[in-house]
């Protein structure tokens, strides 16, 4: 049976991730592309705690929307400042640790 190493519990008590995403300082804010079309930048996620790309993944599907995981920086198509908190919020992250610029 594999035991988490940080934790010490089996893979379905781990509870690192969730201590991860407390932890967390996550910034959000939009910034100007090509042809003047916005972009939501999502920023400040550590990736060896949470999979970066399993919450883009997450994000695209419930903002229906494009976007990327670059440098584990979250690009969104779009402004989505106001509505990715409560997603964010959703998966477990801080409302405190949440910055909306």
């Amino acid at each position: 049976m594999s035991v988490c190493p940080k934790c010490g519990l089996p893979p379905e008590l781990c509870v690192c991730e969730t201590i991860a995403k407390e932890a967390q300082k996550i910034r959000v804010s939009t910034e100007k592309k090509r042809y003047g079309k916005l972009s939501t930048i999502i920023q400040g996620i550590d990736a060896k705690d949470i999979d970066v790309k399993e919450l883009a993944k997450k994000l695209k599907s419930e903002l229906a929307c494009g976007g990327t995981v670059k440098e584990n920086i979250i690009e969104l198509q779009g402004d989505h400042r106001r509505k990715v908190r409560g997603v964010l919020i959703k998966s477990g992250f801080q409302e405190s640790q949440i910055e909306i610029r």
